[in-house]
């Protein structure tokens, strides 16, 4: 039973853009990476897609969610800065193979927390854009968990 933490893939630059941060959209870059994810999971039995409100989340997942004919769901606990006990809450309530898109200030807060909760992180950490934990769960609880390289944005 696993679980998927996506980190959003490439976005503009946040001193770069003048608009609101929340609607700062992806780079042609974090589209190729959006579809190379949606590519990896598309066959991995996904019964749900749940994201940040964020804009570059939302694209991240929204290939994805058209492949598998779901809507993606946006969730406020997934957003910037916001803390990692209500994450651990969707975690604990997701439905097997449910896809979950963050940011890189929440991501390693979460890992850090399933770590002193016990999970066993195999390989090296990744952090970088893109890139997808696979959250192996048991009995509920999640026990382990690996990152999945970012796929190349060329």
């Amino acid at each position: 039973m696993v679980l998927y933490l996506v980190r959003h893939a490439k976005a503009g630059s946040r001193s770069s853009y003048e608009g609101p941060d929340h609607l700062r959209p992806l780079t042609e870059p974090g589209r190729v990476q959006a579809e190379a994810i949606a590519d990896r999971l598309a066959g991995a039995g996904v019964p749900r897609v749940v994201s940040s409100p964020y804009l570059r989340c939302v694209q991240t997942v929204e290939p994805l969610a058209a492949r598998l004919g779901l809507v993606v769901e946006t969730e406020a606990a997934l957003a910037e800065g916001q803390p990692f006990g209500p994450v651990l809450e969707l975690l604990a309530d997701a439905d097997d193979g449910t896809v979950l898109c963050t940011h890189g200030d929440v991501l390693p807060d979460v890992l850090d927390a399933l770590v002193r909760r016990g999970m066993a992180v195999r390989g090296p950490g990744d952090l970088s854009k893109g890139v997808t934990w696979v959250l192996d769960r048991r009995d509920g609880v999640i026990v382990s968990a690996h990152a999945v390289p970012p796929p190349s944005a060329r």
